[in-house]
């Protein structure tokens, strides 16, 4: 498995001037190592739908590369967004997903289906370009350039596993994040 930070760090590092979409078990650690917080769109309080999110940039900014953070629980919440993101045919999207089999930012409870989803195989099945699973962090560092500039929709699963102590974060004001980002974008 690998630990969730070390997979933000090494996202963190690829993500050239691509939008990060976040969202619960993903944003826990982005914001302690982001190096381009302009970049950054948290989605908090809105468990399930920062990949319909991504899929609305996506579509509106196709110049613009695209990364979702998802959580299993919050993808599971919002399991449609695959086939639409599929039908979509985004080539600027890759999503990431954190599979970690539990709630993690509330309290770890435990998500359905936890080691019995495929998710990568579900991603593969509705439709996107390329699916990817990966459960150490050497091979995901290795791949990760070359995921990161495929045409997509790519998906890409990790599992992961979290420190026992996690960063201390605050709750983002989302629309003010939204409306920043909107404003950043319609500028250039």
């Amino acid at each position: 498995m690998i630990s969730s930070i070390d997979a933000i760090k090494a996202i963190s590092r690829e993500r050239g001037e691509a939008i990060i979409v976040n969202t619960m078990t993903p944003f826990r650690y982005l914001e302690s190592v982001t190096e381009r917080p302009d970049l950054d769109l948290p989605i908090f309080g809105a468990m399930g739908k920062a990949s319909s999110v991504a899929l609305g940039l996506a579509l509106a900014r196709p110049d613009q590369r695209i990364v979702v953070l998802d959580g299993d629980g919050s993808l599971l919440m919002n399991l449609g967004t695959l086939v639409t993101t599929a039908g979509a045919a985004p080539e600027n999207l890759v999503h990431i997903l954190f599979e970690d089999g539990v709630y993690f930012t509330t309290g770890s409870q435990p998500v359905p289906g936890s080691g019995r989803v495929d998710f990568g195989g579900i991603a593969r099945d509705a439709g996107f370009a390329a699916s990817y699973s990966f459960d150490d962090l050497e091979d995901l560092a290795s791949e990760l350039p070359a995921i990161m500039s495929q045409a997509g929709p790519v998906f890409v699963c990790l599992k992961v596993h979290h420190p026992e102590e996690p960063p201390p974060f605050h709750v983002p004001d989302t629309a003010g994040e939204m409306r920043r980002l909107a404003a950043k974008l319609a500028n250039e």
